[in-house]
């Protein structure tokens, strides 16, 4: 068995059947792991408190959302952040997308700052609801948020014309929020999550102004 948090990712990522992430990507993601763990004993990230869990819970998933978002993604925000799942890996994996990771509960925003500044991402912090931002973003992303539907209703308000919505959810959750987003929103069909039974990646393409 791999001994470090690197040969473990690399081990994982090889067993989700993923392409190889490169060297850096990799021990960046070490990295946020022990910031997460650390931060764990103090401020309620995750529930998820050993290093294996949060590969295989968070950073695997993570990763298949950066495989799958679309092209031309230059902006993104990762709604109601958390631990910055998945706008963290993101901005690790993704360095050519500005990433804002929105986060209203201000020792979460706080960890989510200490993260970019230890990574040296390409990431700004929004220390509030993201709902007060008056940008518009290539794609916005969304998991486990409280009230999911009520933030996708709002998420769907920040992606800008031929953005994306990108929702990470259970398969039997995708048709309500598809439904809460919006008419403006062109559903591909839900992609399975690697490690769950019932967890999807639903990606919806915001109709340009003008078009059916």
């Amino acid at each position: 068995m791999s001994n470090t948090i690197s040969d473990r990712i690399k081990d994982a990522v090889k067993a989700a059947g993923l392409a190889p992430l490169g060297g850096e990507a990799i021990s960046h993601l070490s990295d946020y792991i022990s910031l997460i763990l650390r931060w764990n004993t103090r401020v309620n990230l995750t529930a998820i408190r050993d290093e294996d869990g949060i590969i295989s819970r968070h950073i695997i998933e993570a990763i298949e959302v950066i495989y799958g978002l679309p092209r031309g993604v230059s902006t993104l925000l990762d709604f109601g952040s958390g631990a910055g799942l998945p706008g963290i890996p993101i901005a690790i994996c993704r360095p050519d997308i500005i990433v804002t990771l929105a986060e209203s509960q201000n020792k979460k925003a706080a960890f989510l700052m200490e993260a970019v500044r230890v990574l040296g991402l390409n990431a700004k912090v929004h220390s509030g609801r993201a709902e007060e931002l008056r940008s518009q973003f290539d794609c916005v992303t969304l998991r486990a948020v409280e009230k999911m539907a009520t933030a996708v209703r709002s998420a769907a308000g920040l992606v800008a014309r031929d953005g994306w919505l990108a929702l990470m959810t259970t398969a039997a959750d995708a048709d309500q929020l598809k439904a809460v987003a919006g008419a403006e929103f062109v559903w591909k069909e839900p992609a399975s999550l690697v490690g769950s039974v019932s967890r999807v990646l639903v990606l919806g393409s915001r109709v340009p102004e003008g078009q059916p």
